[in-house]
Order: C-alpha cells, then sequence, then structure tokens
C-alpha cells in the first residue's frame, strides 16, 4: 500500500471560526440537496406510475449494493478523522485510508448526529488515526533453487548409470 501523507486543517478544532467560504459552501451543498431532493421526488413518482420501470429500478439497485458490499474494506484500510461541521459540533468519521483528507474522499458534508442537521458542510478536520494497524507483511518466499548446471547434470548421469549397472549385475548374478 502506497504511503499517504494525510492532511489537516484548521485547528484546533475547537476554536474554529466560520469564514465566508463556509457560508458559501454550506449554502451551495444546501441547494444541491434541495435539487437532489426535486430530481429524487420526480423519479419516484415515475416509478409508481410505471411499475415495471419500478421493478427494473428495484433490480439495479440491488445489483448494486451487492456490488458495493463486495468491496468490504478491512480495518487498517479504514481512516478515522475527526471533524468539524458547519454547525459547528465536532463528530468522528471514516474514509478509505488512500484519501488524505475526508473532503477529497467525497465526503464535503456530514448528518450531524447532535442537531441532526441533515447536510452541515465539513469545515474543519484532522487525522485519528487507522482503525487497526495494517498486519505485518508476509514473509519472501525463499528464492527458487537454483537450476543445475550441464556438468552437475551430466555426472548426475553417470552416477546414475554406475548405480543401474551395479544392480544388474547384482540382480544376474
Amino acid at each position: 500500500m502506497r504511503e499517504v501523507e494525510y492532511r489537516s486543517s484548521s485547528v484546533p478544532l475547537e476554536e474554529y471560526e466560520l469564514t465566508r467560504a463556509d457560508h458559501r459552501r454550506q449554502k451551495q451543498t444546501e441547494e444541491i440537496s434541495q435539487w437532489v431532493r426535486r430530481q429524487v421526488d420526480e423519479d419516484n413518482a415515475k416509478c409508481l406510475a410505471d411499475p415495471a420501470m419500478a421493478e427494473r429500478r428495484r433490480q439495479a439497485f440491488e445489483g448494486a449494493w451487492k456490488l458495493l458490499q463486495s468491496f468490504k474494506k478491512q480495518d487498517h484500510e479504514i481512516m478515522r478523522w475527526r471533524v468539524r461541521l458547519y454547525c459547528g459540533h465536532i463528530i468522528e468519521t471514516e474514509t478509505h485510508c488512500s484519501y488524505t483528507d475526508p473532503v477529497s474522499a467525497g465526503a464535503s458534508s456530514r448528518r450531524c448526529p447532535e442537531c441532526r442537521e441533515e447536510r452541515s458542510t465539513i469545515v474543519a478536520y484532522e487525522p485519528v488515526g487507522l482503525l487497526a494497524e495494517p498486519p505485518e507483511p508476509a514473509p519472501a518466499p525463499p528464492p527458487p533453487p537454483k537450476a543445475p548446471t550441464r556438468a552437475e547434470l551430466e555426472r548426475r548421469v553417470k552416477e546414475l548409470e554406475k548405480e543401474n549397472e551395479r544392480l544388474r549385475a547384482k540382480r544376474g548374478g
């Protein structure tokens, strides 16, 4: 696994003060969430009107869910983060360890478990550590045995021919 340098932003989290950019990102997050909700509502209405479409959609979602479940991450591949949300609460979240920060992993906002704010933008973060230590690497396999040289093979053939002659002489005598 490649070495990742994890980033922090605006620490200590407890003392962070919101900026204009934070207010702008939160507003954009809310607008995007509203747009997505409208699209989902429209799509749901279409599915209600067309049972065949609803069944195809259900099967597609089921297939996607199974695919996602097949990519189960090991604990040593999960990075924990402390994040400060736009609402002011500090929570812990997780991402795959290959990301340098939680926002790059697509987690630019979260539902706050304390105030129940549905989409609260991440405004500051710091890495906590992996869920588990990576396993020790497997020892390198021993090198394959060296192929015998031609001279060694010829010597061995002569030894076997002598042994063969000795056994024949013993058997015949």
